[in-house]
């Protein structure tokens, strides 16, 4: 367990928007900061970060809290793996023992997977320079290739010996489990003996957006065409490879700066930039581009440029994947080289300056580029330009904002000699038939969820109305009563009690004065020494906390916290009371139940609010909740107090309705039964109209 001094410390000290920033493309706006969801497909930013106060909010999805919250969300980490994530980050040292082989196996899976491929990186990149096969062989083969040396040590490349076991002995040697070998794929087993499925090859570790070894790629040093050029590391809870772009790691702060990104398709290309001093450029890893990757991409720039290899069939594999980056709203440009060059070949020919202007003013955009390619291949064959016309349109038709679709629509029309409205039919049709299969998709996956008794998601594009329940708010709370009426008065509830949070957390330190009675004094000495006099006393003024007070008030009025989160925070600010302190943000933040963090999140954050000049340009000065808190402290009470008798009396109805064929059959306990239920249902209704009256409501008899 992490000392919670230390949690203190690592949460104080990172920068919330440095470390959002590894992930996230952040603008400034006012003193807080937004960018694009990381954790939904979202095109317009609803994602804020708010540095003075420590915490961040997702709109479009409700997630939200502390910089350790982001990274669970978004890393899937454990809370100790979080802030050990960030201790190492900031330099904190955490205090723990070093780790034996039997604290190492019960780690977690997670860290103990990465402390592996960390391992692996090390083993290889050692036995590519400092063995002998290693320096003949794949050394050999990298300075053949143009790599300087610390473009090698820069991307941390190694070699896996061409034997079958020398990498998984030294692995479980160390300490490793075979299992996990076989969990990273780094080992293989046959007949119970395991063997290195990358032996032979050149290693290019794969890294995630924080530097962490995830995976890796192997480059095969042999002729043999019937083994593959290239293995990757197979799927993981490392890694999954449509979710990971090679160098993205390094990349980040140079693609923030030129606000874009080179996409290039193999790993040495990736090098080959970096070398010639070209840094904001990524790779696929030499597979299919695919929606994760680009969603990778799009939380730095919107803004790509793909570097085509310079052959026919290099060019016509990238062509598919970029509707998808159409599809997904970004802005592609594309480069060719001449052919038979890729981007790692050319940079070897061409001095860097040379590299770079090529990049600059080869630039096309993507969609005239693909209609001058296919037009050329097509020539006059009619068949053909058919075919390269229809190409031409599902591309356009896969860009989402209207204006840039019809932009392209009126380029399209000039460039092929058609006329606008025939090209926009054939955009309507394709988005028709798009429509039909997904709806179509939505139909199987809604069948198959039925049968295996799960229920789906609705279709993308289907609007869902809002659940109350859903996101932010927690499970309803069960009673034995499962009606709807029932289920809507708790719902109800939850909100409510959120809501008397959101003060206590937001203006639980603000001063009140409350008015108290001063204290009669009842001694016959004092009463004779005392004139006689009708004069009223008057109130003494008793400076509190507002947090003091709403505990006082609930308690008062026996107005218990019935939502989980909700009770969490209320008796951490009775806890810290009793000690004389009131709990911060800050604090509630340092907690480890992240769910805390949630809900001070959603306390603290307001997305639409009334701007601080308002009333200086409309003289319009709307009342202040800081000037009302007594006030908004009770009308919050009171609507509890009627959501209460709201429940008693559904309680109250049903009671009735079951005990009505007893009455009829005139069984003299249910008469009872029935004439207390409607004695208490009497009461309820005054109580009723009390709480009514307090809203300066009337409710008829």
């Amino acid at each position: 367990m992490i000392p919670p001094h230390l949690v203190d410390q690592v949460i104080q000290t990172a920068v919330i928007e440095d470390v959002v920033g590894d992930y996230v493309e952040l603008k400034k706006s006012g003193s807080s900061f937004r960018g694009l969801s990381p954790f939904t497909n979202e095109k317009t930013p609803s994602f804020y970060v708010l540095p003075e106060k420590g915490i961040f909010k997702c709109f479009s999805s409700g997630k939200g809290g502390s910089v350790v919250n982001f990274l669970m969300e978004l890393e899937k980490y454990s809370f100790p793996e979080a802030i050990k994530q960030l201790a190492q980050r900031y330099g904190i040292e955490i205090e723990e023992e070093e780790i034996s082989p039997e604290q190492r196996a019960a780690s977690t899976e997670r860290e103990s997977l990465i402390a592996l491929n960390a391992w692996a990186q090390q083993w290889f990149t050692k036995e590519l320079h400092e063995s002998k096969e290693g320096k003949a062989i794949a050394l050999t083969y990298f300075e053949s290739r143009g790599f300087r040396p610390d473009i090698l040590k820069k991307f941390n490349v190694g070699y896996c010996p061409d034997q079958w076991e020398s990498m998984s002995v030294a692995a479980q040697n160390a300490g490793y489990s075979k299992e996990r070998l076989l969990a990273l794929g780094l080992s293989k087993d046959k007949d119970g003996r395991l063997w290195d499925f990358f032996k032979g090859r050149v290693m290019f570790p794969i890294r995630d957006v924080t530097g962490r070894f995830i995976a890796f790629g192997g480059r095969t040093l042999r002729n043999d065409k019937q083994s593959a050029k290239y293995f990757n590391s197979p799927e993981s809870i490392l890694y999954h490879k449509g979710d990971v772009l090679f160098g993205i790691h390094l990349a980040k702060p140079a693609i923030a700066k030129e606000d874009r990104v080179l996409l290039v398709e193999g790993y040495t290309d990736v090098m080959a930039m970096h070398q010639a001093g070209i840094e904001h450029v990524v790779s696929s890893s030499g597979t299919a581009l695919t929606v994760g990757q680009i969603k990778l991409v799009r939380r730095y720039t919107k803004n790509v440029t793909v570097l085509f290899d310079g052959d026919e069939a290099g060019i016509r594999a990238s062509l598919r994947g970029v509707d998808l980056l159409l599809a997904e709203g970004m802005n592609v440009q594309v480069v060719l080289f001449p052919d038979g060059d890729d981007p790692d070949s050319f940079s070897k020919k061409v001095s860097s300056e040379e590299l770079k202007r090529h990049i600059a003013e080869e630039a096309k955009d993507f969609v005239a580029f693909k209609m001058e390619l296919l037009s050329q291949q097509a020539g006059q064959d009619p068949v053909k330009r058919a075919e390269m016309i229809h190409s031409v349109m599902e591309s356009i038709a896969a860009i989402p904002d209207g204006i840039q679709q019809g932009v392209y629509l009126k380029l399209a029309s000039e460039e092929l000699g058609m006329s606008e409205d025939k090209l926009q039919l054939e955009i309507n049709k394709i988005q028709r038939l798009k429509l039909v299969q997904e709806q179509k998709a939505a139909k199987r996956d809604a069948f198959r969820a039925r049968q295996s008794g799960v229920q789906s998601a609705p279709p993308q594009g289907v609007q869902v109305p809002q659940n109350w329940s859903d996101q932010s708010a927690p499970p309803p709370i069960e009673l034995e009563e499962g009606g709807s009426d029932h289920k809507m008065a708790i719902d109800h509830r939850v909100l409510l009690e959120r809501d008397l949070i959101r003060l206590l957390i937001t203006y639980g330190k603000e001063t009140l004065f409350v008015d108290v009675e001063p204290e009669a004094d009842d001694s016959e000495e004092v009463q004779a020494e005392q004139p006689d006099t009708t004069a009223v006393p008057k109130p003494e003024k008793l400076e509190v906390s507002f947090a003091e007070l709403m505990l006082h008030q609930l308690e008062e009025n026996d107005l218990p916290m019935q939502d989980p989160d909700c009770k969490k925070v209320h008796a951490l600010f009775l806890e810290a009371l009793e000690k004389g302190q009131v709990p911060s943000s800050l604090d509630l933040l340092s907690h480890q139940d992240t769910s805390i963090h949630q809900l001070v999140t959603d306390s603290t954050i307001v997305k639409n609010h009334v701007s601080e000049r308002w009333g200086e340009v409309h003289q319009i000065y709307p009342a202040r909740e800081l000037d009302q808190l007594n006030k908004a402290m009770m009308d919050c009470m009171h609507q509890l107090k009627m959501n209460e008798n709201r429940q008693e009396i559904l309680r109250v109805q049903e009671g009735l309705i079951a005990l009505s064929a007893e009455v009829d059959a005139g069984d003299e306990t249910a008469i009872h039964g029935m004439r207390d239920l409607l004695e208490k249902r009497k009461l309820l209704d005054a109580q009723k109209r009390e709480i009514a009256r307090y809203f300066g409501s009337i409710i008829l008899p």
